[in-house]
């Protein structure tokens, strides 16, 4: 659904390239740098965001999280939700310090009430994908530990099918489409993640 331009072609290459020299790196140092992290801005509404960041080249690193939102009901309305992304960052000064840029892919399940849904029972279950991009800025305030605010967005491509509560056995749901035998899409730009991630430096 993507039509990609030359020159963002260029730009994903730029970006994504340091993996194809991460063996070479990995020779250098037998160990690369390796931070786990967890979002504390999440985590008061235990929603559970955790991830690992690897130091790839000077100032490139490559981060793989996850975002789990358990929740079957809130406030009667769905907020279930699954998500992962993989991401490369681009450091400015280098790797875990300070100002960086990057780009992201990611893939979730959702079972959610969408926005305009909130002031009925009806709600959506299905899947995405994501790709966009992400700016942050990591601070080191000890030798071990780094914190780590980033927001980032970009398209998100959903497919769904939308239900809603009935009195047939066995499921009690029905779906509430016209269309019913057909997948949902919903595109849009959007803001899909974000946080202020705690850090640990593992090695």
């Amino acid at each position: 659904m993507y039509i990609c331009s030359m020159k963002t072609a260029k730009i994903i290459l730029f970006l994504f390239l340091p993996i194809a020299i991460f063996a070479q790196n990995n020779v250098e140092r037998k160990f690369p740098e390796i931070y786990v992290k967890g979002n504390v801005l999440t985590l008061p509404a235990l929603i559970f965001n955790a991830g690992a960041e690897c130091k790839l080249a000077p100032k490139y690193t490559l981060q793989a999280d996850v975002l789990v939102s358990p929740w079957r009901s809130v406030n009667g309305h769905h907020f279930q939700i699954y998500m992962g992304h993989t991401e490369v960052r681009y450091y400015f000064k280098q790797a875990f310090k300070g100002w960086y840029a990057g780009l992201n892919v990611g893939f979730g399940l959702f079972d959610i009430t969408k926005w305009n849904y909130l002031k009925s029972k009806k709600y959506q279950r299905g899947f995405n994908y994501m790709l966009g991009g992400v700016v942050g800025y990591q601070y080191q305030w000890s030798k071990k530990w780094n914190i780590d605010l980033f927001l980032g967005g970009g398209s998100s491509q959903g497919f769904y099918h939308g239900y809603e509560p009935a009195d047939n056995p066995p499921s009690f749901i029905r779906r509430y489409e016209v269309h019913s035998g057909k997948w949902n899409l919903s595109g849009e730009w959007i803001p899909y993640r974000g946080g202020i991630m705690l850090s640990y430096k593992l090695n």
